[in-house]
């Protein structure tokens, strides 16, 4: 006798049957697993409902946006000003800039790329923008870039 699909049987216990709960005492009967009395006992609840209390959906405020709580802030630098501020050119560096009074000594400085710079400058700052690091070294200058400690800056934020 050849073995054919119709002969094929699952091993014993392999298969169970499914619980039918509200289908008499022996099994999950009566409350059907629901427990006693109460409003889930008897019909369903939505998700989120808090039997009355004002939700935490609506205690919530709306999501508007997000706040990066690891952006840098930056002073804002023009190689104008630089320009300006240095007019024979030579190292500009960042206690150069708070000296003359062109930045604070509180947060870190960017130096942008608006307007011309015709002095050879080798600046020193903590970040610079493209174009900012295009005229200065048209100019024959150069740029350095300074490490920004995070953790500094972040102390008088409260």
């Amino acid at each position: 006798m050849t073995l054919k699909l119709h002969h094929l049987r699952p091993a014993p216990g392999a298969k169970k049957a499914k619980t039918r709960k509200g289908r008499g005492e022996a099994s999950k009967g009566k409350t059907a697993g629901r427990g006693g009395k109460g409003t889930r006992a008897r019909n369903t609840v939505r998700a989120g409902f808090e039997g009355g209390q004002l939700p935490l959906v609506m205690r919530l405020p709306k999501l508007r946006g997000f706040k990066n709580p690891a952006r840098i802030e930056y002073q804002a630098v023009n190689v104008s000003t630089i320009n300006a501020l240095f007019p024979k050119g030579g190292d500009v560096t960042v206690a150069d800039l708070i000296a003359k009074g062109a930045v604070r000594d509180s947060l870190p400085v960017k130096v942008l790329g608006n307007g011309e710079i015709a002095v050879k400058v080798s600046v020193t700052a903590h970040a610079f923008s493209a174009s900012a690091i295009e005229k200065i070294s048209a100019a024959g200058g150069s740029t350095a870039t300074l490490q920004v400690l995070i953790g500094l800056l972040n102390e008088g934020e409260d």
